[in-house]
């Protein structure tokens, strides 16, 4: 019989071509496993927590790299193979040191074809909680529907849901967006979004966002969601840190300072962290501050998730100075 396992996610897992300079150059190209909600699992696998991912890829090299690339890492994978459809695909330019561009290859991938079904299988093997991201709704109206009942059913089951906008403009409008994405707040425990990703899950703030501070339009925002039933809105600010705001009050925490070299996957290694901490038991002080560490490991390593630490590595960066030696 399945164990329920401690964070569940379920998504699109690509393969990532990573150059080191401009594509059209040429030149040579790393493999890697890339997707948002791949990332958290891994993040949070390494911090010793019980993981499954699930999700759909093809019956193709690239596929068989991402599963055993996941199973590697201690995640349990509840996958279904697709023999008509590729796995999807993605290339990552590095165009300059504080500049990355992705070229993405995955529409009517075997990612894309995720459905109700799978979710049910995954669900049904219980998990204390759930993870989505915004990119699952934008692949293909029927991964929409599978995300919108994975987020109806765990929370009518008692799971925590976390839902993280993660917004892909070359995926889809902010329009599109927000018409699929706002309605899922109502079955959402964790609300995670950037900044500018708030708007795209709650109304414009009273007046126009453009008549209010930053500050005060972000607050606007996060207590009309507070107010529909989410419990925590976590704000990642990349480098600016990071804030909860929950009925209890707001709560901030400054970035951690390291020398910053590849930036990709660091908001879903803050994410890791952040739920990581939370099936700890820790308070929302304690949650801020594990995600900004594991975002500083992303930010400080290269890769989306290669660099991420185990748990006994999470003293590290507190305990070290910039360019410091662990002897």
């Amino acid at each position: 019989m399945s164990t329920a396992v401690d964070l569940l996610t379920f998504g699109e897992s690509m393969v990532s071509l990573r150059s080191a300079g401009p594509l059209s150059a040429g030149g040579s190209l790393a493999m890697h496993v890339a997707g948002a909600e791949s990332n958290v699992a891994v993040g949070v696998a390494r911090l010793g927590h019980s993981v499954s991912w699930a999700g759909v890829v093809g019956a193709d090299p690239h596929g068989e790299y991402i599963l055993r690339q996941l199973r590697s890492e201690g995640v349990q994978v509840q996958h279904r193979l697709d023999t008509t459809r590729s796995t999807g695909v993605m290339f990552l330019e590095q165009r300059t040191a504080d500049l990355t561009r992705a070229f993405y290859y995955r529409a009517g991938s075997a990612g894309s074809t995720l459905s109700r079904d799978d979710v049910d299988l995954a669900l049904n093997a219980g998990a204390r909680v759930l993870h989505l991201t915004g990119i699952t709704a934008a692949l293909s109206p029927e991964a929409r529907a599978a995300l919108a009942y994975a987020a109806e059913r765990a929370a009518a089951e008692g799971v925590v849901v976390s839902l993280d906008v993660n917004y892909r403009s070359k995926l889809w409008t902010r329009d599109e967006a927000r018409a699929v994405l706002a309605p899922l707040a109502r079955h959402t425990d964790i609300l995670i979004a950037s900044d500018d990703e708030l708007d795209l899950v709650a109304s414009a703030a009273p007046g126009g966002s453009g008549s209010l501070g930053n500050d005060d339009a972000e607050t606007a925002l996060a207590d009309e969601l507070l107010g529909r039933g989410v419990s925590e809105v976590v704000v990642k600010r990349g480098a600016h840190g990071a804030g909860v705001h929950t009925a209890a009050g707001r709560f901030e925490a400054p970035a951690v300072t390291v020398t910053s070299i590849d930036t990709v996957g660091a908001g879903d290694a803050f994410t890791a962290g952040y739920l990581s901490a939370l099936l700890d038991g820790e308070d929302v002080a304690g949650r801020l501050q594990r995600g900004t560490v594991m975002g500083a490991f992303a930010v400080s390593t290269a890769g989306d998730w290669e660099g991420l630490p185990s748990r006994d590595e999470l003293v590290l960066l507190a305990a070290t100075q910039s360019g410091a030696t662990v002897r």
